[in-house]
């Protein structure tokens, strides 16, 4: 269903996995401004997987990799094992992060650019490809 001219986004509910206080207030509000439900906002491995492995209805994870308490890698995992994509939002990225996510954002990273990686991992979830990448935005083929 369209409403004025924008299509029904399948990705909606989305947690955010990051330790960083004001990136993550920044990237909440974002969200939020743009209508997506943050399901929660979290700074620790063992919460978000906790999340992800409970009764939340997640759509898509927003994950740094580099966490106080360990790795966004061990998040997309536990994401990866109930078939949840996850979008890394880092500063490094280790080889290894390409077969557990969808895609990546590296940081810093403005408003446009997070709401247009989300985008591109939902066009390239529903099978169509991307028609614009954001600036410092990676899609991984392996996911």
């Amino acid at each position: 269903m369209r409403l004025f001219g924008r299509k029904k986004r399948q990705l909606v509910r989305l947690l955010v996995v990051e330790d960083e206080p004001l990136v993550a207030f920044d990237t909440e509000h974002v969200l939020t401004d743009a209508e997506f439900e943050v399901v929660a906002t979290v700074d620790r491995v063992s919460k978000a997987v906790a999340l992800i492995e409970g009764d939340s209805a997640i759509d898509l994870v927003l994950a740094d990799v580099r966490l106080a308490d360990g790795s966004g890698l061990d998040v997309a995992r536990a994401a990866r094992n109930r078939d949840i994509p996850v979008l890394f939002l880092t500063g490094t990225l280790p080889p290894e992060a390409d077969g557990l996510a969808e895609g990546v954002l590296m940081k810093p990273y403005g408003p446009r650019d997070l709401l247009g990686a989300i985008a591109a991992v939902e066009e390239k979830r529903t099978g169509k490809a991307p028609s614009r990448l954001p600036s410092g935005f990676r899609l991984f083929a392996g996911a």
